[in-house]
């Protein structure tokens, strides 16, 4: 085993500014621990070994320089592949190479590239995005680490991207959200990960499912290195310890979280709903407040994202234009459900977004008197792959997994998800924080006072067991 440390963010950084480790160092670390635990968990599309190294000996120059490096310099890190990357083939979980111009940086990756971050690779997605599961049966489905013995579906779409911060070649996993595509799977594989307001981070150069919901953003280790991830890439700080102190002082001696009366609360297999009912207890007894708060809303959300009528609208407009012959070619998972979106007219579109617009404009009620609402992430353990080789199991899972998520998505507002414990069958629990329309900040203080109260996913959940 490597005498490599296991950082934070934050202290990696102050470690590499300081010469304590160099980013080579956290490179071959990152190497050997893929080469070690692939085969079990196949988080990967393609890792790049080689180009890594690259990128580390450039950060490692950047560190030498002698003025501050920036907060991101020599992190190793893992990209969904769903956004564009310079010289790397993007394939979106199709059994094709996407054109050239999605071989090139998306904003995000040259945001991170400038500041000297490492890339490992690309890491599995579901086929253009388009499912919750995190199946994909035209190349891998990435192994949830939280069960030795039964492969279980790690949450989609961005289906490899917490299965790489377990694996250990990553410390932040750049994945897209569009109903739920960051938070089910940092649920599922007991992870932070965080929807950012819609327009907050650019999704120029990433695949698109939605125009409308898309959303990109990342899966940590932590609710701090998620600060620290947002402070050092959101274009309003730059600064992610500046972030880390004003969340600090902003969270300090607890929020108001509301508890919305719906469905998805209702319906939440029970042992999930006790361990988040605790956790909650344990935030109250440390000086929150908790209230109850009709949340039909949320639940008329979920009827609207089901229906198909914005997202797989919009998916199938995409390829229809700028992938002509695509529809074809996917699994019949996805591709017929992209194609029965069809069947909704373009008067059904408008009066899907205009509905779509009266709900985000009424969701500023769900926050009277609350800071954050509280949600599951996910509502069941996640199920063995196998079960759902059958299409009707699958489609009844991949809609239970979007249930707690989508709503979010369809009102406009921002959420974090933070493991919180674990299920009788030892699989993570995510409780999810709800926030605003814009409202990042007031997010990931809530997340991170939770953090600080409850302890670090590793503290809180101890390791998977049977974990290499």
């Amino acid at each position: 085993m490597s005498n490599t440390p296991v950082f934070s963010l934050r202290t990696a950084a102050e470690a590499l500014r300081g010469g304590r480790v160099s980013a080579a160092e956290l490179v071959e670390d990152a190497i050997r621990h893929h080469e070690e635990r692939d085969a079990r968990y196949k988080a990967y599309k393609l890792f790049d070994a080689d180009g890594a190294r690259s990128l580390a000996a450039r950060a490692d120059r950047m560190l030498a320089a002698g003025a501050p490096a920036p907060p991101l310099c020599g992190i190793p890190v893992s990209v969904k592949d769903l956004y564009g990357m310079d010289g790397m083939p993007t394939f979106a979980g199709t059994p094709r190479q996407l054109p050239e111009p999605w071989s090139r940086d998306a904003w995000l990756v040259a945001r991170m590239r400038a500041q000297g971050a490492v890339f490992t690779g690309k890491t599995h997605t579901v086929e253009l995005a388009y499912g919750a599961v995190g199946m994909n049966p035209n190349w891998e489905t990435p192994r949830n680490p939280w069960d030795a013995s039964v492969h279980r579906i790690p949450g989609g779409s961005s289906a490899g991207a917490g299965v790489s911060l377990h694996e250990g070649s990553a410390m932040i996993a750049l994945g897209t959200d569009t109903g739920g595509s960051i938070r089910i799977p940092a649920s599922m594989t007991g992870t932070v990960g965080h929807r950012t307001t819609r327009g907050r981070l650019s999704t120029e150069g990433v695949v698109p499912l939605s125009h409308t919901l898309d959303t990109v953003g990342a899966l940590t280790r932590s609710v701090e290195d998620s600060v620290w991830f947002f402070g050092a890439v959101d274009p309003s700080w730059g600064d992610p310890e500046a972030l880390l102190g004003h969340l600090t002082e902003r969270g300090a001696g607890g929020m108001r979280v509301a508890v919305p009366r719906c469905g998805i609360w209702t319906d939440c297999q029970t042992d999930i709903g006790v361990v988040l009912t605790e956790s909650m207890g344990e935030l109250e007894r440390a000086g929150w407040s908790r209230a109850d708060v009709d949340g039909s809303l949320l639940d008329q959300a979920v009827d609207l994202y089901m229906t198909g009528a914005i997202a797989g609208v919009e998916c199938l407009a995409f390829l229809e234009r700028d992938l002509p012959g695509w529809l074809e070619i996917l699994h019949p998972i996805v591709g017929a459900r992209i194609a029965g979106a069809a069947v909704h007219t373009e008067e059904a579109y408008h009066g899907a977004l205009a509905r779509r617009e009266a709900f985000a404009a009424a969701a500023a009620g769900l926050f009277e008197g609350a800071d954050v609402l509280a949600l599951p992430t996910a509502m069941v353990t996640p199920p063995p792959v196998a079960e759902l080789e059958d299409m009707g199991r699958y489609l009844e899972t991949n809609a239970v997994a979007l249930r707690p998520t989508c709503p979010v998505s369809i009102l406009g507002l921002c959420a974090v998800t933070v493991p919180v414990g674990l299920d009788r069958t030892g699989m993570p629990v995510g409780l999810q924080l709800v926030g605003p329309d814009g409202q990042d900040e007031r997010v990931l203080a809530a997340a991170l006072a939770v953090e600080r109260v409850l302890g670090t996913p590793a503290e809180r959940l101890g390791a998977p067991r049977g974990e290499p």
